[in-house]
């Protein structure tokens, strides 16, 4: 019951978060491990905690998005091919080995959350809204989004500031449909993810589901309440926040 109720709070939160700030990711996570869910089968929960929050947000920005609609064939089948083969990646490694591997990932996606504005603005003053692309330079931006779209499948964390590099790459500047698209994206790969680890086992559904109410709920309170709280703030928490447990997983996995 504690550890239902610890959960379904660290969900409130990463959700609330996720629609604040993002990294949401660096609550559940952990929060599923510290329940006792293995390294794994809990970076596979917390893929499944954070698909609805992806697919209603996608959802919520589809009037943005529709302008690019002709994009949304060819985002899928690489969202979903390379989606399922970092899920896939995931299945292969075992616990220790994620467990050592996790401490860098988490320091990546905290990085990520700290500079992801800079890395984004930078991109898109170089890459200046060209729409008339060669043949090599669609097939490199497609790679970038085949890259992004198996670190998603595989780790879900820092996804959404790689996805708006990807677009700001691609020539877009509209945010809302950057966003929507982020989302949308970030919806595929989640459930092709999860479709995966759900058919070899690899989801905690108990653990998750909870976790999933509560990203849920809180990802609906903070967004209907959003101006009430200071952004800056929340973020400047969560990267204290993040890079704590990055700590401590480092130190978890190579000095315990």
């Amino acid at each position: 019951m504690v550890d239902a109720l610890f959960l379904f709070v660290a969900g409130l939160l990463g959700g609330a978060v996720n629609s604040l700030a993002g990294g949401g990711s660096f609550i559940v996570f952990p929060a599923l491990l510290f329940v006792g869910v293995p390294p794994v089968i809990a970076n596979a929960s917390n893929t499944y905690a954070a698909l609805p929050g992806y697919a209603s947000g996608a959802f919520g920005y589809w009037h943005a998005m529709s302008k690019y609609k002709d994009r949304l064939v060819i985002y899928t089948i690489i969202a979903a091919v390379f989606g399922y083969i970092g899920a896939e990646l995931l299945l292969v490694v075992s616990d220790e080995q994620f467990s050592r591997v996790v401490p860098w990932l988490m320091l990546f996606a905290v990085m990520l959350f700290i500079f992801g504005n800079r890395l984004n603005a930078f991109v898109a003053a170089r890459s200046g809204g060209r729409r008339g692309m060669k043949l090599a330079g669609t097939a490199l931006l497609l790679a970038f989004l085949a890259g992004v779209c198996v670190y998603g499948g595989f780790f879900n964390a820092g996804l959404g500031i790689l996805l708006l590099a990807f677009l700001a790459t691609a020539g877009l500047s509209d945010i809302h449909a950057m966003n929507g698209l982020k989302l949308y994206v970030s919806s595929v790969v989640a459930v092709v993810a999860v479709a995966r680890f759900s058919f070899s086992g690899s989801i905690d559904w108990y653990h998750g589901s909870i976790a999933l109410v509560g990203v849920t709920i809180g990802g609906y309170l903070a967004a209907r309440n959003a101006h009430r709280f200071p952004t800056q703030w929340i973020r400047a928490a969560v990267i204290v926040y993040g890079l704590f447990m990055t700590g401590y997983f480092f130190w978890n996995a190579y000095a315990a």
